[in-house]
């Protein structure tokens, strides 16, 4: 479970390692243009947030491997297509767990 800082807070949100690597190559991209972007946050536990991603707001990536992640470039376009539309990028941190740990994947 990867961690991402925005600005100067030290409180992180935790994604993990394989969304965080897609995140930051559409981030670096689109910051290294100077083009901001909103970045949602969602969960059943902490409600939604949203930030604006903005080339003059520090951005910190931290992950927990070492190793390089694999990309999926699919997905890496969806999240840019996503970044330049007007509700920007949104991720599902509940749906983001249940993915990593399927025992926790809720069955009707």
């Amino acid at each position: 479970m990867g961690r991402l800082y925005y600005g100067n807070s030290t409180d992180a949100i935790a994604v993990d390692d394989r969304e965080l690597a897609h995140l930051k190559v559409v981030a670096t991209a689109k910051l290294r243009r100077s083009e901001g972007f909103a970045m949602t946050f969602a969960s059943a536990k902490h409600g939604r947030s949203t930030v604006w991603i903005h080339c003059a707001i520090p951005l910190r990536f931290d992950f927990d491997s070492a190793e390089p992640i694999r990309l999926d470039p699919a997905h890496v376009n969806d999240l840019a297509q996503a970044a330049a539309s007007s509700a920007g990028i949104v991720i599902d941190l509940d749906a983001l767990a249940r993915a990593e740990r399927p025992e926790l994947a809720v069955v009707a």
